[in-house]
């Protein structure tokens, strides 16, 4: 029963666009613990990402 609705809150979640910006500003910040050169393109590369995804998913994703 508590599994079917963790897994029904989880799939509620991934089906809204700031949760899929969020994962990527959050990978994107554990990236400070590699070389300072490789942090700076992870860093780029994950701003541009959710950039991207907020400019191309609608607001509200029809369900």
């Amino acid at each position: 029963m508590i599994y079917e609705l963790a897994l029904e809150w989880l799939m509620e979640r991934l089906r809204e666009p700031s949760t899929w910006r969020g994962l990527v500003l959050l990978i994107t910040g554990l990236g400070v613990q590699i070389s300072p050169e490789t942090s700076d393109h992870l860093v780029t590369t994950g701003l541009a990402m959710a950039g991207l995804m907020g400019a191309v998913t609608p607001d509200r994703w029809s369900h």
